[in-house]
């Protein structure tokens, strides 16, 4: 090719992702800015306002998202493309594969192969979840596409997840409940299921979201942050209600979340346990009662991962009974500890220095 045509080539490739960046800053923060979307993203690229409105309106055109008001009070918001729920009703004859097959999967057309493998993963073994141990007559199911968003949703009203595995495993309420199900491998089926379903499924999605009594639950997976979680007490209802939603470009794969926590092997063998979640409200981690309480389980695998994200400070009895008791009755367990504040790592050294081992009786003359 003549290096004229070259250099033409190269500067339509360069003008052709310029304009991608500039529709993919538009969708992905107009959510956040509908008034001055506009203003944002010619600050952002040096464009002026005209030429920004004339992307809004090839969007708009596009049916990728909407506009109301005139001038300037225009408000322009992602336009839903795909809204649809499903009613179920829970008898031995359903089959999560089929459901999805059937009902999901004629929705995710355009929809990336790896991003289709993880919502697959998660609505299965979400609606299994329901099937199994629910204990509801009836279910649905939803969908809810966007250009920046899929989110699946599966409700029952059944016994409620909170409920059903604090009864099980006698467990003190809902808030140990969530927990547990955050180490993984908790199970009130364990002949037939390995507990692993909302872990990793928790840890693939965007967002994950549990709803059920009077407990709400969500995990951020955020690029920045890695992840954040939000709890709270709300009005109670009836059943369970989950919501997954992730970014139809996300990049990550369901080898790679699985891979994260498995050994050579592939077997599940590394938790990660969000120490907040221990934290009642108007409590600090003191006792041994409450190390007690995180650890439990941990025999079951062989790499614990302590996320003190969120957490100040720790007592001492707590900091010994995990760092020196559990370390010395549990050495074929790997135990790291990762977002420890200045305060908290004094406390770490203090249990685990050799001086402050406690004395061993000698002999009695």
């Amino acid at each position: 090719m003549p290096r004229r045509g070259v250099e033409k080539v190269a500067e339509t490739g360069k003008r052709d992702r310029r304009l991608t960046e500039i529709r993919d800053y538009i969708l992905d923060h107009v959510s956040e800015h509908p008034h001055d979307i506009a203003r944002l993203t010619a600050e952002e690229f040096g464009l002026s306002r005209q030429s920004v409105i004339k992307h809004l309106r090839h969007l708009v055109s596009d049916g990728f998202i909407t506009a109301s008001g005139r001038t300037r009070a225009r408000k322009y918001k992602l336009k839903t493309i795909v809204d649809h729920v499903f009613a179920l009703e829970v008898t031995p004859d359903l089959a999560e594969d089929v459901e999805w097959r059937q009902k999901i999967l004629p929705l995710m057309g355009g929809v990336n192969e790896n991003v289709n493998d993880i919502c697959h993963y998660g609505f299965t073994e979400m609606v299994n979840n329901v099937i199994d141990h629910s204990e509801a007559k009836e279910a649905a199911v939803a969908i809810k596409r966007t250009a920046r968003s899929i989110e699946l949703r599966v409700f029952d009203k059944g016994i409620g997840i909170f409920q059903k595995l604090q009864s099980v495993f006698g467990l003190e309420d809902p808030r140990h409940v969530l927990l547990e199900l955050s180490k993984g491998k908790l199970t009130s089926d364990p002949d037939n299921h390995t507990g692993e379903g909302i872990f990793f499924a928790s840890r693939m999605f965007d967002e994950f979201a549990i709803s059920s009594g009077a407990l709400y639950f969500k995990r951020f997976n955020k690029r920045d942050a890695e992840w954040l979680i939000e709890v709270k007490d709300v009005s109670p209802t009836k059943g369970t209600a989950i919501s997954m939603m992730i970014h139809p470009k996300a990049e990550h794969t369901t080898k790679e979340i699985f891979a994260r926590f498995s050994d050579d092997e592939y077997r599940f063998s590394r938790t990660h346990i969000p120490i907040e979640l221990a934290v009642y409200e108007g409590e600090k981690l003191l006792s041994r009662s409450q190390a007690k309480r995180i650890l439990a389980r941990s025999e079951r695998f062989k790499e614990v991962l302590l996320d003190f994200r969120g957490v100040t400070e720790i007592g001492q009895a707590f900091a010994d009974e995990i760092f020196r008791v559990f370390r010395r009755e549990h050495p074929e367990i790997d135990l790291v500890w990762m977002f420890t504040t200045p305060d908290i790592d004094q406390m770490i050294q203090r249990v685990t220095s050799p001086a402050s081992a406690p004395a061993v009786p000698g002999p009695v003359e």
